[in-house]
């Protein structure tokens, strides 16, 4: 006689029985963090992290960034004074601070001085921890906006955070660059002539020379000085009329969304595409529920 061997049965759980009765999936768990984290580690997930608190820190330097630009515009209608002279080291020792924990939190801190954006930080840390040159060079602080917005970090943020931006971010992007490219440009101008130039006496002035040079309009009621003023003019017609081209080149071509293709790598498609046009691998681009 044979003998029968039974197998213990296991007690469903609730998740499997509630995938049996067609109930909801659960979500799995998220993992809990460590909470014996250093100072250092807090801070590099802040800066290279996805999570929500790193987000909002990302966003609150980029606020930052746009109220120092601001700051710099409007210091520029107002004769120098103490208290102007007392925010320009506020910011300026904000800015040294944000300056060393990026580069205490890089893991190549030496590598961060390969780029122009640091470069651009350091002369606007001097500038305005030295009150004596009141704005200074520090509209070369706009410069960390256009790093800013470059980062794979911010990007993939914006794209999560914003469907706009993930539908039309080449455009946005192309916006962006003319009016940081304008805003340079601008306090380029305005710090190389209002000391010698008497149709420039503030940044609205600089301003309108510089969008009245980058579409050519050119009235002739301002002109640079010197040398150097007509070298800064040739540069802003060549490079402000190329942002400006293909500004208008993301404008008038047709609209299309980023998104990788699972089969062959193809990045770009047409919002409502069902295949992808290169290798006809189904893909399953999010649309928000507009098609």
């Amino acid at each position: 006689m044979t003998s029968v061997q039974t197998t213990p049965t296991k007690a469903p759980s609730s998740s499997d029985s509630k995938a049996a009765n067609g109930g909801e999936r659960t979500q799995p768990a998220q993992e809990a963090e460590p909470q014996d984290k250093s100072f250092r580690e807090r801070l590099r997930l802040l800066y290279h992290g996805h999570s929500r608190a790193a987000h909002r820190f990302r966003y609150g330097i980029l606020a930052f960034d746009l109220i120092t630009v601001a700051f710099i515009i409007f210091t520029s209608f107002r004769p120098n004074a103490p208290w102007i002279e007392v925010l320009d080291v506020c910011f300026g020792v904000v800015i040294l601070i944000e300056f060393l924990a990026r580069l205490w939190v890089s893991p190549h801190p030496g590598r961060e001085f390969a780029h122009f954006s640091t470069w651009a930080d350091i002369i606007a840390i001097l500038s305005f921890l030295a009150p004596i040159v009141g704005e200074g060079l520090g509209f070369l602080r706009i410069l960390r906006t256009l790093r800013l917005l470059h980062t794979y970090q911010l990007m993939a943020t914006l794209r999560v955070d914003f469907p706009f931006f993930r539908r039309n971010e080449e455009t946005i992007v192309a916006v962006v660059n003319l009016i940081v490219f304008m805003f340079i440009t601008t306090g380029l101008v305005y710090e190389t002539q209002h000391y010698q130039n008497p149709a420039i006496s503030n940044y609205v002035d600089a301003l309108y020379f510089t969008v009245a040079t980058l579409t050519t309009t050119g009235f002739g009621d301002i002109t640079l000085h010197g040398s150097f003023g007509r070298l800064v003019a040739v540069g802003i017609m060549i490079f402000g009329v190329t942002l400006f081209l293909r500004l208008l080149q993301t404008l008038l071509r047709p609209q299309k969304v980023r998104y990788p293709c699972p089969g062959c790598g193809l990045q770009r498609h047409e919002v409502d595409a069902v295949h992808c046009k290169a290798c006809g691998e189904t893909l399953n681009i999010p649309d928000e529920g507009r098609f």
